[in-house]
């Protein structure tokens, strides 16, 4: 095959990868993991210029700490779901899973994939793979590898977290409860990730304890990855070294709970805050510029952390969401509007105990009945006992739908209804302010209700909206030129412009404007990718090769970064380099059955030497 038909079709199918992946709706938020963030096609996220490692966390002692004085209560949360958010896998792990792994078939296939997974055990290891076979049966390629972690506590399902070379990638299979089988992971059917679909920083951030994300990376951690496990108690306390020091050494006439956080005595806003850090997804969550998602501490506003905004809906689009949207969901119920506000998400949920399936309806009847009575509900008590579970509020008031997002999973909707098919009310159409006219800000600081969010929270906010939200790109254009004069200083700011300038053809400026945000840094993937390619399309390709070599040293399992290095090697004729390189890219991917068509024909036709 000739390198000219060559490099068309890494062309064509990188492409083809840009156009699969780009602004499809596949958000941490809603099932678990995001895509690269190479692939945004108008901004390069916001980093924070340190990176996170746990002797950074000053003041977290561990919910083993805790639990030497609060043992009942650290008994009652190890038992609840997030108690059980993660988990490493151990031979007694792999006991506990036993239905799962032993009596639900280990492999399964999938045709559109036209890939076979299997889950197997070995020696108290778990371990997946994925291969393929031919029209003759025998196998094209298998890819095996340790499951180190199990992710989710079974509500819905588990899936699996694999290490590669420090990095952390989500297993191709995850088991679902409802269905009870194993099949593709959320997200596997739009794209064959196989193992290489990172973990990133704000997906592990919500199913962990303590992560330890190295920042400006794509699924790197320090190791151990995990400071804490499973959710803690610190999570929602907050660090625990002055509570535990001030126990230790009371002063006379002082008490030690200042030094820790009761969201019962917060006021209704803070305590939802630290719900909502991890169960209100909202369109679009934006960290604030220097921010990590360790830096949100409970008591604080959360959005002096991060930003979470929602697009306005209509009366033609009215909100549908269920999943990771039950904040949102209560403020429109008439509950929560006739309180005032004073309805919160613990004044239903106890974070410290979850009712057994066949005790939650009884236990959430008491919740609604310490503001409603037995003669609230309008339906006779006869026809009410005949309902399945007998007379339950919440069941009839806020029903489980199914949500797309995790397929044979179904969640409870928090809108509660006086009945069936209630309009939305009004105010669900006017939650937008003179400030911030077509964004919904969800979680604005006390008092800050009418304050726009920063304006790099709102560029990086409508650099993510444009890709499926054309109305959105002149917003995003308009407030990059305002920053182009109002924060020179900031990397996010000129990579952007460098991105613009690229995409125009304006090489030239493309290159001083992603050059300053290499200066500027930390060192991000995405920004040494863009500036690579700015110099080879000026015709510079000695000085683009080198600046690739570090984006792909930056982040080694982004396969658009890989496929572009073979794309410039063969356009520099260095063949040997190229083909060495397509091999390398089908050891990081087997999974990639198009370039690996590619090496075979360049093998096959002789790539020139």
């Amino acid at each position: 095959m000739s390198d000219g038909l060559l490099e068309r079709r890494i062309l064509v199918w990188m492409g083809m990868l840009r156009r699969r992946t780009r602004g499809r709706k596949v958000p941490f938020t809603r099932i678990g993991f995001v895509l690269v963030a190479v692939l945004c096609p108008l901004v390069t996220g916001q980093v924070s210029e340190r990176a996170t490692t746990p002797d950074s966390r000053d003041g977290y002692v561990g919910s083993q700490t805790c639990a030497q004085c609060h043992g009942g209560i650290y008994k009652q949360f190890s038992a609840t779901h997030m108690g059980r958010s993660l988990a490493t896998v151990s031979p007694a792990l792999l006991d506990a899973l036993g239905t799962p792994l032993g009596s639900m078939p280990s492999s399964t296939y999938d045709a559109k994939m036209d890939r076979h997974f299997e889950v197997s055990t070995r020696d108290g290891k778990l371990y997946q793979s994925e291969f393929q076979t031919g029209q003759d049966g025998k196998e094209i390629f298998r890819d095996t590898r340790q499951i180190h972690w199990i992710i989710g506590s079974g509500m819905n399902g588990f899936g699996g977290i694999v290490e590669r070379d420090g990095y952390l990638f989500q297993g191709p299979l995850s088991f679902y409860s409802k269905a009870n089988h194993w099949a593709v992971s959320p997200g596997y059917e739009f794209v064959d990730f196989g193992f290489s679909r990172p973990i990133l920083a704000g997906c592990i951030a919500c199913h962990s304890g303590r992560p330890s994300p190295i920042a400006a990376t794509n699924g790197r951690y320090a190791n151990p990855p995990f400071a804490e496990m499973a959710i803690g108690c610190e999570n929602c306390h907050g660090p625990g070294a002055s509570h535990v020091q001030a126990m230790k050494h009371p002063v006379h006439g002082a008490s030690g709970y200042p030094f820790i956080v009761n969201p019962a005595r917060l006021t209704p806003e803070l305590a939802n805050n630290i719900c909502m850090s991890c169960h209100q997804a909202g369109d679009l969550r934006i960290l604030k510029a220097g921010k990590e998602y360790s830096d949100f501490r409970p008591g604080k506003p959360l959005d002096d952390t991060l930003s979470i905004l929602m697009v306005p809906p209509d009366r033609e689009a009215p909100p549908q969401e269920d999943h990771l949207e039950h904040y949102y969901s209560m403020t429109l119920s008439k509950c929560y509007r006739a309180s005032n506000g004073r309805l919160a998400c613990i004044s239903c949920h106890d974070p410290h105990v979850e009712p057994a399936k066949a005790e939650a309806s009884a236990y959430f009847k008491q919740k609604c009945l310490t503001c409603h009575t037995e003669k609230s509900c309008s339906l006779p008590i006869a026809e009410r006992q005949r309902s399945s579970p007998p007379d339950d509020c919440a069941g009839c008031h806020m029903p489980k739908r199914d949500v797309t997002e995790i397929r044979h999973a179904s969640i409870t909707n928090h809108r509660i209804l006086a009945r069936q098919g209630e309009p939305f009310p009004a105010e669900a159409f006017q939650q937008t302010t003179a400030a911030l006219p077509d964004l919904i800000h969800l979680n604005p600081a006390p008092g800050q209700n009418s304050v726009a969010p920063p304006p790099l929270t709102l560029l990086q906010a409508y650099g993510e909206l444009a890709a499926n939200k054309p109305e959105y790109s002149a917003r995003y254009f308009a407030l990059l030129d305002q920053l182009e004069h109002t924060e020179p200083g900031s990397a996010l700011v000129q990579a952007a412009l460098g991105r613009r300038d690229l995409l125009n053809g304006k090489l030239q400026a493309a290159v001083e404007h992603l050059q300053l945000a290499v200066k500027i840094g930390p060192p991000q993937a995405n920004v040494y990718g863009d500036l690579s390619e700015a110099l080879a399309k000026s015709g510079r390709t000695e000085e683009a090769l080198p600046l690739l070599q570090k984006a792909i040293e930056l982040d080694p399992f982004n396969p658009v970064l890989q496929k572009t290095l073979v794309l410039r090697y063969i356009q520099q004729k260095q063949y040997p380099s190229a083909k060495a390189a397509l091999e390398h890219y089908l050891e990081v991917f087997p999974q990639d059955s198009f370039m690996r068509h590619l090496l075979d024909m360049a093998s096959q036709g002789g790539m020139p030497q």
